[in-house]
């Protein structure tokens, strides 16, 4: 059985236009992950125009061109980066090429949008924050496992209401389908992907972050193996990690390539969230056995025990947002410093993992 493996995930939501057409001109570079049409989806949900498209590769254009119609295919990367009607670069490149494309995109004064993880290594980071620093432009990244998800979206909305007190543990599951044949070869490249926590592991850690309240938070110990990918040398297809954040509130997260072929989406990514008072599980993208249906969120506190079916009901706030921000120079939709940090901590848990034998 061939299933999904999550690499073309790209949610479409109600469109929640802020601005109008022509307001705000954006323009994709790197096709090398599906992402990239969840980030474009999200932007034009938002009411962005997307004027154009590059990629080396002329088959992921064609695609490309086959889902956006009304995009123009440019000749080269400077042909968009000198355009300046263009506003923000939407990015899915190779991981270890996002840091580098995303400089070259500031220093042509336009904003960066990059698919998760933004960075392979500490000097990619050290580049990006000196160069947001002096240009004040956005280096932007798409966490979508809490961006796109409305049960996500709409824990945060609960624990900014104080349904659950005081957030005082974060425990996250981000299991994914491997599909190997299905992958390009950069995939299975340690220098390439970064490894396993630095790159989907910057899901878990930046959904605690978010969740928690903290503004940083140290790693107290992470680990990697390679289980069951042995043809794979340099695949690490397990890995998780522990964090105590500056503010008291503790993480666990597992992430793993191990999802088997018989469940009906491409990860069972949950997260559960433990307050003062109260708690609530996110099922993300599937009830197993039960709905392949996903963003349940199940609570609990004083009040009694609720269950949400959030699909199609709470939208992405995060794509306007950054929108607003882009034009406003504001930071609402998400701050520099919370994106950083994210990629920093994920980058130290990748760094000293240790490794299972």
């Amino acid at each position: 059985m061939q299933k999904s493996d999550g690499m073309n995930y790209a949610p479409e939501g109600k469109p929640q236009p802020v601005v109008g057409a022509g307001e705000f001109t954006f323009a994709a570079i790197a096709l090398d992950h599906g992402h990239i049409y969840g980030m474009c989806n999200g932007l034009i949900g938002a009411g962005a125009t997307l004027k154009w498209v590059y990629d080396p590769d002329p088959a992921k254009v064609a695609a490309f061109i086959a889902k956006y119609p009304n995009v123009k295919a440019a000749e080269s990367e400077q042909q968009v980066l000198q355009d300046p009607e263009v506003r923000l670069v939407a990015a899915a490149a190779v991981p270890s090429e996002r840091g580098a494309l995303g400089l070259r995109v500031m220093e042509h004064g336009k904003d960066y949008f990059t698919d998760k993880t933004p960075f392979t290594s500490l000097d990619q980071l050290a580049a990006a924050r000196e160069m947001t620093s002096r240009t004040g432009l956005k280096y932007m990244v798409y966490y979508s496992e809490r961006l796109h998800v409305e049960s996500a979206v709409y824990a945060g909305q609960l624990i900014k209401q104080g349904a659950i007190g005081r957030v005082v543990q974060v425990i996250g599951t981000g299991p994914h389908r491997l599909n190997a044949p299905s992958r390009p070869d950069w995939f299975f490249r340690k220098e390439n992907y970064g490894g396993i926590l630095c790159d989907i592991g910057s899901h878990q850690i930046e959904q605690f972050l978010f969740f928690s309240g903290c503004t940083d938070a140290k790693v107290v110990n992470s680990k990697v193996a390679n289980y069951h990918s042995k043809s794979y040398p340099e695949l690490e297809d397990f890995g998780d990690a522990t964090l105590i954040g500056d503010n008291g509130a503790t993480n666990y997260f597992r992430v793993d390539w191990l999802t088997p072929n018989g469940l009906g989406t491409w990860g069972d990514g949950r997260t559960i969230i433990l307050g003062t008072e109260g708690y609530m599980e996110l099922r993300k993208y599937i009830d197993i056995a039960r709905t392949t249906d996903g963003n349940h969120l199940f609570l609990v506190n004083g009040e009694g025990e609720k269950y949400f079916a959030l699909s199609g009901q709470v939208g992405y706030p995060f794509f306007g947002e950054l929108i607003l921000d882009c034009l406003n120079r504001t930071e609402h939709a998400m701050t520099q410093a919370h994106a950083f940090k994210a990629a920093e901590l994920c980058l130290i848990a990748q760094r000293d993992a240790v490794r299972i034998e």
